[in-house]
């Protein structure tokens, strides 16, 4: 098990944005991000049909479209299929994530961990990303951010219906690996305490951040480590917060939150550091940690990210973090 074998290199691109996450950003700039992503050697791309109703596949596709396929590695997600019929994408009830894609395509989002919709669901992602095959799939959102109190029913759909599809297709070499794509830690747990279930990886995200890492850290990436079971970063920068933006985990941030990022800045400027390489670097420093996807919007974003991962950080800036009580005191950090 585990996917970082198959990655090539320690930092992908993270598509949500391309869904028009936020804005709606002109076609142009979608697309020459991408392009920039590909010039900048990043090989690793990330997407899902819930992004703008297909529209982060669609442009996602435009690109890689065009590119020698075996030089890059591609994941998507299933758990949402995306119909012809139309809908306001203002009135979608996405559970904490409020109206998130509210300028993506209108185009109904129906939910599906079933066994056909999940062929149904991969079909239809191969047919937008303009490719012939998908080397990671995570079944998406099986949690409380948008499940409520009935996550653990969507669970179930996804044990019975897309883990045992996921894994035939893993097992038959259709696909290289698959596992869940979460915002919370919980799903991740149960799924590796199942026995029939093997999954080779999943991205969490938002949950093991500069931000917000305690729960991860706790039970979760330990388990994945000594299961070989890897965890690709999402959201490493909890919505943009720690990256110059004001939004936290898909709203505006608290206080508490806004309190906390200006302490780690005060921090990061005594010791010349930028909080989002400390934000993204952090993020990596785990054993379980594969790969991290920040999502990019604007061609700048990238060249920021590939900065970010490779700023040189002192020693003693990590040690100021733990002293002040800013990570917690068992948390790796890149310099051990």
């Amino acid at each position: 098990m585990g996917i970082r074998s198959f990655l090539p290199g320690r930092l992908g691109f993270g598509s949500a944005p391309l869904g028009n996450m936020y804005r709606a950003i002109p076609e142009e700039e979608a697309l020459a991000t991408v392009e920039t992503a590909w010039n900048e050697g990043i090989r690793y791309f990330d997407t899902a049909p819930f992004y703008g109703a297909g529209l982060s596949e669609i442009r996602l596709g435009q690109v890689l479209g065009s590119k020698p396929r075996d030089e890059f590695v591609l994941s998507t997600k299933v758990g949402r299929l995306i119909s012809d019929e139309t809908e306001d994408p203002a009135d979608r009830d996405l559970g904490e994530k409020g109206g998130l894609f509210e300028h993506g395509r209108p185009n109904k989002i129906v939910y599906d961990y079933s066994a056909d919709g999940t062929h149904r669901s991969i079909d239809d992602s191969l047919k937008r990303l303009n490719t012939d095959r998908l080397d990671f799939v995570w079944v998406h959102d099986i949690s409380q951010d948008f499940w409520g109190d009935r996550w653990l029913e969507a669970f179930d759909q996804a044990r019975t219906g897309a883990f045992p599809i996921l894994q035939d297709l893993r097992d038959q070499g259709v696909i290289k690996g698959w596992g869940l794509g979460v915002n919370r830690v919980e799903p991740i747990e149960l799924t590796l305490g199942l026995q029939e279930a093997q999954p080779d990886g999943s991205v969490l995200a938002g949950r093991y951040t500069l931000l917000d890492h305690e729960r991860a850290l706790q039970r979760l990436m330990p388990t994945a480590a000594e299961q070989g079971v890897d965890i690709v970063i999402g959201g490493p920068y909890n919505s943009g917060v720690t990256a110059g933006g004001t939004h936290f985990e898909y709203q505006q941030a608290s206080p508490a939150i806004v309190d906390k990022v200006k302490r780690i800045t005060a921090l990061a400027e005594q010791h010349g550091v930028s909080v989002k390489a400390a934000a993204l670097q952090f993020s990596l420093a785990h054993p379980a940690a594969a790969v991290a996807i920040p999502g990019s919007s604007h061609p700048s974003h990238v060249a920021e990210d590939l900065a970010a991962v490779n700023e040189p950080i002192p020693a003693a800036f990590w040690t100021a973090l733990r002293e002040n009580e800013l990570i917690a005191p068992n948390a790796p950090v890149p310099t051990e």
